[in-house]
Parts: C-alpha cells; structure tokens; sequence
C-alpha cells in the first residue's frame, strides 16, 4: 500500500522543494528591498482570534480542537488575526508606519478545487499607519516585483482594483436596504466565479428586481471612472472613494505598473473587514484563481484592542503563482547546488577525502563525499547525477605525489593540482 499525504495536503520532495524555497526567497528578497521586516508566530492559534475577525462561521473551515488543557485553539487558516493581535500586543510601542511581512503556512478546510488545497504557503505583507493610498500602491509594488523577477509581466496578469465605498455608495444610488448590502456584497465577490443568471436568482432572492440587477451589473462591468462621477452626480453620493481611486491609479503610473493594473468595480473581496481599496492579481486568460489579492481594514486592529489604525495589506499565496507558471512552461527544475563532489578511489583515500571535504564546508564551498565504497565508473555516475561544478578525485598514485584530480564532467577535462593549491583557492578551481 502506497501512503498519500492527508487530502488537500502536498508532499514536496527535494527537486520540488528547490522550486518552492526559490519561490520563498523571491518573496523575502522582494519584501526586504522594499523596506519590510519579517515577523512570524506559531502555527497553532487561539480558535477565538478567527471567529473575531470572520464570525462564528469560519469554525466550519478550521483545522481546530482542544487541547489537553480544555482550550480552542487551531492551526492558522490565515496570518492576518495573528498579526492584528500583535501589533495589539505591543500597543503605542511599535513605532509607525509599521511595514511588515511573513511568509506561513496555512491550513483552511474547505472545498477543493484547482488552485485551492487545505494547505498552502502565503506571503502576507500588511503596512499599519498609513491612511493615503500609497500604502496600498506600495503594496501592489512589491507584488509586481516579485511577478517580475519570475518572468511575468502586464501581458501575462493583471490587478484589478476597486473600493468597498464606491460599491457601497452604487448600491445607494440603486436603493438597495442598508440591511442588504452585507449579502450583496458576498453575492457580487462571487462574479467571475458563478454564472451571472446563478448570481442574479441570489439578488432576486435579496429582493432586487431583474431591472435592478441588470443596472447594477451595468455599473460593474464599467472601466470609466467618468460614469461613475455622472451617476454619483446625480444621485448625490459621497465622491470619495473615487477621489481615492483616481489618486491612486495616478501613484501607480508614477511607480510604473500602471500597465498591471485595471479599474475593476466587480471586485469587492466578500470579507466585511475590508474598508477600502480592494484587489486581485489575475493571469490575463482568466484560466486560474486569484493569484493575490488585499486591500485596506482601517477597524481591524481596533477589534484586538489596539484601537483604530489604518492598515491594508495583502495576501499572495503559493498554489495559484506555480499553476501559472508551469502551465507558461517557466519553471525550471533547478540543479542541487553543489561546488564539489569528491571520490576517494579506495578507503586507503578516503581520509584524505574526508579532511578535503571538511576543509571546503568550512570554507563556505557546498561539497559532497562519496559515501560507502565503489568502482569509479559507479562514483562517476553518481556524480553526473548531483551534477557538482567540478569532482574531485583522489587517486592512489597521484594522493601519494599530494596532487587531486579535478574533472569537469560536462567537457571530460582534468587538471592535476597540488592539494594545498587547491585549498589555497578553491572558487578559482569552479566555473566563471
């Protein structure tokens, strides 16, 4: 009987885990060039911190229990609670704008489809402090960053953005009940993933007329924000949220992704604790999930009692970002990195080899020893298979003369050198 990892869950053996750690540190390279600092926690969580910031009904979708000790706790479905419950912790302490990141596993037990597992790794970028709009667009920033540095670029995805007001101050214009508007919105986040005829049973169902509904989908599918200033004219609307949208496609041509980004008015991200700007990274063909998505909760923090805050942030997981990129062919399998591989032709060498060995681990270089005895052409062939810059071979007669043998096994070149040359200087010994 093969053993499978538990449903929803991912083995990631060695070639796999080279993909997904350089993954890992594009998101750290590009968080920490930007100016972040990294913060991290456990990844058991009191079941009281999600329930506050996603009601009662979010239980259904943990991995939870109780411990031995009679409390809730479970693993995090999301970093965003335990962050809030930090920055809490430390109250006035922490000095602001606060630029922090976090790269987590997650666990969230739901339905699974393509590009949603009940785990996965996400990068959390989260900026507290800042009420302007460019908090947001440093946001998008570092996303577009990273997309970039993985060969992705405006052809390939896209951001779509919007403001949790301007729907808000639609639905208004369009007199829908106050009451309904929680609903609406989770039934307008599904748009793109449902039918629209399916949507539009779950507003008749909210008591929208098909009049109604066809006027409100009219207003999302709009790219101009000059409909939007006409109808919010003539129905006497708050205009601020699309003051902060303008400004802040006007920030994003100055930091040059402009390209990456659309006025998008579907998107509203359904979670209630969003505030303002909201957003979603697509790839263009519109074949997968969200690859990130984020947006602004000035009350958040006040529900873990560090008292209101301007806050946005942003949440790109790790599932979605690798379908792209293997369905565009652009993921390569990276080579185990190693410098030296070194082959002691019998155990009268082997000391030698050890010593060697350990000298170049000491010295920064990542190197390899054949472990346990055989004939050369099997060393030889476990070497091509770790693919090191160069193999080191300590043979009888040369090991005598204290020389080494370097071979490059691509071109089949050898070169004898003295060993104290060679430890002397080893890079100059790899490839350019």
């Amino acid at each position: 009987m093969a053993w499978a990892p538990p449903r929803g869950t991912r083995d990631f053996y060695p070639e796999q885990l080279r993909i997904h750690n350089k993954l890992f540190s594009s998101w750290r390279e590009s968080a920490l060039r930007y100016g972040f600092e990294e913060y991290n926690s456990s990844i058991l969580e009191q079941e009281e911190v999600y329930i506050l910031k996603s009601g009662q009904e979010i239980v259904g979708q943990l991995f939870n229990f109780i411990d031995k000790g009679g409390r809730r706790v479970s693993l995090r479905p999301e970093m965003t609670p335990t962050f809030a419950r930090m920055v809490a912790a430390k109250g006035s302490s922490l000095a602001k704008p606060l630029k922090w990141f976090s790269i987590v596993q997650c666990f969230r037990y739901e339905r699974m489809s393509r590009g949603r597992k009940r785990e996965h790794y996400q990068w959390n970028l989260d900026i507290v402090g800042v009420s302007d709009v460019t908090a947001e667009v440093e946001l998008l920033a570092v996303a577009t960053d990273l997309l970039e540095q993985w060969g992705l670029n405006s052809d390939d995805v896209v951001i779509r953005i919007s403001h949790r007001g301007l729907l808000g101050e639609v639905l208004k214009g369009l007199a829908v009940p106050e009451e309904k508007k929680t609903d609406v919105f989770g039934i307008i986040d599904k748009r793109g993933k449902e039918p629209d005829e399916a949507l539009c049973d779950q507003l008749a169902k909210q008591g929208m007329s098909t009049s109604l509904v066809q006027d409100l989908f009219a207003m999302l599918d709009e790219k101009s924000f000059d409909v939007f200033h006409r109808f919010f004219s003539e129905k006497g609307l708050k205009v601020e949220p699309l003051e902060e949208l303008k400004k802040m496609f006007y920030y994003l041509e100055l930091y040059g992704i402009q390209n990456y980004c659309e006025f998008g008015p579907s998107i509203v991200r359904g979670l209630p604790y969003y505030t303002g700007s909201v957003f979603e990274c697509f790839d263009r063909e519109g074949k997968f999930r969200a690859v990130f998505g984020g947006g602004r909760y000035d009350n958040l923090l006040d529900l873990f009692g560090a008292g209101k805050q301007p806050a946005a942030g942003l949440g790109f997981g790790d599932v979605v970002i690798m379908e792209i990129l293997s369905d565009k062919g652009m993921i390569s399998q990276i080579p185990q990195p190693l410098d030296f591989f070194l082959i002691p032709y019998s155990d009268s060498e082997r000391p030698k080899a050890v010593q060697t060995v350990q000298a170049l681990r000491k010295q920064g270089f990542a190197s390899d020893l054949l472990l346990g005895s055989k004939k050369l052409k099997g060393a030889l062939r476990e070497a091509a298979r770790l693919g090191p810059e160069r193999v080191v071979l300590f043979l009888p007669d040369e090991v005598e003369q204290g020389l080494i043998v370097l071979r490059d096994l691509n071109s089949g070149q050898e070169m004898r050198v003295t060993e104290k040359n060679f430890l002397a200087n080893p890079g100059s010994f790899l490839h350019p």
